[in-house]
């Protein structure tokens, strides 16, 4: 997972490392934090980008130093710990600056990789849709353009004399630099086109589904906290599940019914504590199903402790707050259930009393849920009294799908409904509406 000279994370590969598969990388993670020294997320962050971790070091610092992110005093140590740890590569649990990523490798002898670009390696490996695939691109692009210039430093000197430093100075190094800001610069706006153009086809997509006035109900929460297994479970669908951070990146939306009654459930990738900018930005599209829900299933693995269950929900507010849906309705989600015993359910009870405690994978509580799903669209459904022709058969059997449980009778006039129905569907239906005497609201019967 070294960092190779074009800015990304890649293999590297040495005499004693090169063995039947990929090379074997030891990470030893450091971080400057304000207090505490739980590196748990970052090792499971290079767990998943397939790193072994052999070693940590935390210092306690109100803010990262500028010029080599740990105090300068604490780079001997961490080098001799790295050292004697057999780390072939050290690990920042934060995004660096390029000079503190200059400093540290000029510092610590070996390569440095930053949290920024663990994820986007990760990213880089889930990504399968072509979307997914064009996303993370831009994301790295635009994390690398700001570290080209360190990339070349040895091409620079080539173009720069002792004795005259500003005449030809623009040698080849600085062209270089020049010409890989320049492709990248191009690719990254070509790429923004096509995901506007993926982005158009969505958004077209999305019109689809609106027009059948369907309830949209989105998966959001932290990275491996069950999103897709709870897909699974309540719409029969069989989105891949595995034990690993942003393993979805694509979303997926199914059908969902609930007593009769038809929703689209979509689900969203994953969130994480300092989730990088470019990620956000690159995923922004994705994101916009969690702005367009009617309701947000925020779901939580309620087997974390409870002090990480608090940093999870507030990573996840953060998220939905910078894409624009920090206003949606939400329901909480407490998954994993089978996973507590007697005195953490309590606890969560206790915590958490809007929440609903299920297990996706065991199928706990998944009544409970689809009752709660329906209670919050319940405030929002309005009742109706309507007379259909019996010539409109497609609307007839729209309204049949659409509102679940219904009262019909079947008159000399038309079809008579009673129903409750989502406003935007009552209001398609306004033309077909009736008083109770059985009238058209506009005096023609309907």
């Amino acid at each position: 997972m070294q960092r190779s000279r074009n800015g990304r994370i890649g293999e590297a590969r040495s005499g004693n490392e090169i063995d039947a598969g990929r090379p074997k990388q030891r990470a030893f993670c450091i971080a400057a934090l304000e207090a505490g020294d739980d590196l748990s997320e970052l090792h499971e962050l290079l767990r998943t980008a397939g790193v072994a971790v052999v070693g940590q070091i935390v210092q306690h610092l109100d803010q990262p130093h500028p010029n080599t992110y740990i105090g300068p005093g604490k780079l001997a140590e961490v080098k001799e710990a790295a050292k004697a740890a057999d780390a072939n590569v050290v690990v920042c649990d934060d995004e660096l600056s390029p000079r503190q990523e200059r400093n540290l490798e000029e510092g610590l002898g070996m390569p440095v990789v930053d949290r920024t670009s663990v994820i986007l390696d990760i990213f880089a490996g889930h990504a399968h849709s072509a979307e997914g695939k064009l996303q993370v691109e831009l994301a790295q692009l635009e994390y690398n353009m700001a570290r080209m210039r360190g990339l070349w430093t040895h091409l620079e000197r080539l173009g720069a004399s002792a004795a005259a430093p500003g005449i030809g100075a623009r040698g080849p190094g600085e062209s270089q630099i020049e010409t890989d800001r320049r492709l990248a610069r191009n690719r990254i706006t070509a790429l923004r086109r096509r995901l506007k153009g993926v982005s158009a086809s969505r958004a077209t997509m999305r019109a689809e589904r609106e027009r059948a006035h369907l309830p949209q109900i989105a998966l959001a929460g932290y990275t491996n906290a069950g999103k897709s297994t709870l897909l699974n479970r309540l719409t029969g669908a069989e989105v891949g599940v595995r034990d690993r951070l942003f393993h979805t990146l694509d979303p997926t939306t199914r059908e969902l019914r609930i007593h009769g009654r038809p929703y689209l459930l979509t689900d969203t990738v994953g969130f994480i504590r300092k989730l990088p900018h470019q990620v956000v930005d690159a995923f922004a599209a994705t994101l916009h199903e969690t702005r367009e829900a009617d309701l947000i299933l925020h779901v939580i693995d309620a087997s974390a402790p409870e002090a990480e269950t608090a940093e999870m929900l507030r990573a996840v507010d953060e998220v939905l707050e910078s894409v624009g849906a920090g206003d949606q309705p939400r329901l909480l989600v407490l998954n994993k259930a089978d996973a507590l015993d007697e005195e953490r359910r309590a606890e969560l009870g206790f915590a958490h009393p809007d929440g609903v405690l299920i297990s996706a994978e065991t199928g706990e509580g998944i009544d409970a849920l689809g009752d709660r799903i329906e209670e919050e669209f319940r405030r929002t459904l309005r009742s109706v009294d309507l007379l259909l022709p019996y010539a409109d058969g497609a609307a007839l059997a729209e309204l049949h799908d659409a509102a679940g449980d219904l009262q019909r009778d079947d008159t000399a006039d038309g079809v008579r409904i009673h129903a409750r129905l989502p406003a935007t569907l009552a209001e398609r239906y306004a033309r077909y509406a009736v008083d109770a005497a059985g009238v058209g609201v506009n005096g023609d019967g309907g």
